[in-house]
Parts: structure tokens; C-alpha cells; sequence
């Protein structure tokens, strides 16, 4: 009887078994689908932004294929992370003091007690005088503290400024005071934008033309920071003046508080490449266009998911 009972339960034992086995799946797909925001800032045609848009106003695409929009809200009231890059190499000495009145204005216009600045200088290397803080008085003593150097080490202000911008939360911008030339980087130019778009900074360009016509004139870092810009949905400006200055800092504040946020999750993956195309188009627009949209360009992708 034992013996009996022995291989009743020794045959249980495989059919079990042979169950589970036919029911577990030859592998395991593990997705984990990432929401994604994109941050949009709308113009007209005189570059005012544009703050009565609806939902229903955006298209969104991913590699070319529409998503849809999960999340959509103005974003004026989102906590701000600002890097304040301000150039301090020889070629800037001249208009530094003006560059520094204009940037202690923007951070007591801008900022809110639920934001934070942190002040960056850099020449030939790249130094941090102020953490993250919205404590004004911080600010107006780190700007107090800026000094010339010699060289410029550009790319690693944009690649170590979107290192500390990728730790925070909420919007993330920032402002790079320069007259456009590089130098001394350790990280290039790929290297400095890949940084920017991880962290999900916008770029903002301030670039110093003391002389228009200057033989020196790095024509080459204007146009590399003008396209970071663009790619990062940010913008650039050219500044010759103290007002110049003053006004561009002013129309990066008025973008900044009028900015929206469109997020969403991706329906389904539509390229091998880990870098994912962005596409926002205007549908039924209010009267008063023609409009234009900045936004980045697109994402890198994490392992694992669509």
C-alpha cells in the first residue's frame, strides 16, 4: 500500500510539474515605460509669448508617430532650478561688470521662495560659488565674489551645469553668459549637448558681442551655442549693451512664466536608436499667429525601456 501511495505522489509530483512549465513563458519581457515631458514655449510673430493655448491646441509627436498627452498644464507655477554660467575669461573683462548688474536683476526678478539659482563662473576652469538656493542675499554675495581668469572652458560649464540641473525637480534651465568661445573643455561639444538633453535642461544664450566686426570673433562657439539653444528648446540673444542685456534676460523670464508642459507615456517603441525625435505642432490656434513652438529636440531612452 505504501509503495502505491509512493508512486501516486511521485506522479503528481511530475505532473505538476509538467504543468507549470507548459504555463511559465519561454522568456520575460519587463517594460518599463518612462513618462516623458516636454516643456513648450510659444511665440508670435513679434516673439511674445503666447499663455492662452489649450490641450487641444498641441499635437505631440514621437519618431513621427502622434502620442497622447497624458498631462498638460501651464507651467508658471512649477518649481524653477536656474544655472546662472557666467563667463569670466580674459576676452570678457571689459563687460563683465555690466554682465553681473544685468544678471543680479534676472535672479530678483525671477526668483521665488519654491525655486533655487546656482551661480556658476567659468575661464579656464569651472567653479561653483552658490548652491542651489533662493535665498537672494546668497546670490548677491556669490555674484559679488565673480573675478576674471583667463581661458574658457565653455562645453564643461554646459556639461557639469546639466550634471547638477539632473538632480533636481520640476523645470530645469539654463543661463550661459559668454562671448561664445572655448578653449580648454575637457568634454566637447557632443559631450556638453548629450548632458544637457539627459538632464532635461533648456539652454538659454546670452552671447557678448563687445566688438561686431572683431577679427577674434568665435563665430564657431556662437553657432555651437546657438544650436545647443535650439535643441534643448531654449533660445539665444545677442547683447551688445547694458539695455541689450537687461532686455534679454527680460524676455527669458517672460518664457519662463509662461511656459507649458506637455507629458506623456510613449505608446510603443518606433526606433532602435536610443535617442527619441520630439515634433510639437499647433492645431486651431487662436488668431494672432503666425506662432512659433521651441521645445527640445528630443530624449535619450533608458535600457529597459520603450
Amino acid at each position: 500500500m505504501n509503495r502505491i501511495l509512493h508512486v501516486l505522489f511521485f506522479l503528481s509530483v511530475i505532473c505538476t510539474s509538467a504543468r507549470l512549465m507548459a504555463e511559465e513563458p519561454e522568456t520575460t519581457l519587463k517594460v518599463d515605460v518612462k513618462l516623458v515631458n516636454v516643456f513648450v514655449t510659444v511665440t508670435d510673430a513679434r516673439g511674445t509669448p503666447v499663455a492662452n493655448l489649450q490641450k487641444e491646441n498641441f499635437l505631440l509627436k514621437e519618431d513621427g508617430k502622434e502620442q497622447k498627452i497624458a498631462i498638460f498644464s501651464r507651467e508658471s507655477a512649477l518649481p524653477l532650478s536656474i544655472v546662472l554660467a557666467v563667463d569670466t575669461s580674459l576676452s570678457t573683462r571689459k563687460d563683465l561688470p555690466l554682465e553681473l548688474i544685468s544678471a543680479r536683476k534676472f535672479a530678483h526678478a525671477i526668483v521665488r521662495p519654491q525655486d533655487g539659482l546656482s551661480l556658476y563662473k567659468f575661464s579656464e576652469e569651472v567653479s561653483e560659488l552658490v548652491p542651489f538656493t533662493s535665498d537672494l542675499k546668497k546670490i548677491d554675495a556669490g555674484i559679488d565674489r565673480v573675478r576674471n581668469g583667463s581661458a574658457t572652458a565653455l562645453y564643461d560649464a554646459i556639461f557639469l551645469g546639466s550634471q547638477a540641473l539632473s538632480r533636481r525637480q520640476g523645470r530645469k534651465v539654463m543661463v550661459v553668459i559668454t562671448d561664445g568661445g572655448d578653449t580648454v573643455s575637457q568634454v566637447d561639444y557632443k559631450e556638453a549637448l548629450r548632458a544637457a538633453q539627459e538632464s532635461e535642461a533648456i539652454i538659454y544664450s546670452i552671447i557678448i558681442v563687445p566688438i561686431e566686426a572683431s577679427a577674434g570673433r568665435d563665430t564657431g562657439g556662437e553657432h555651437a551655442l546657438i544650436q545647443i539653444s535650439a535643441d534643448t528648446g531654449g533660445k539665444y540673444y545677442y547683447a551688445t549693451s547694458l539695455p541689450q542685456l537687461d532686455d534679454a534676460f527680460r524676455q527669458i523670464g517672460d518664457e519662463l512664466r509662461t511656459q507649458y508642459l506637455l507629458a506623456y507615456y510613449p505608446s510603443q517603441r518606433y526606433s532602435d536608436s536610443e535617442f527619441r525625435q520630439l515634433r510639437v505642432d499647433l492645431a486651431n490656434a487662436p488668431a494672432g499667429g503666425p506662432y512659433q513652438s521651441h521645445y527640445r529636440a528630443g530624449y535619450y531612452a533608458r535600457k529597459g525601456t520603450w
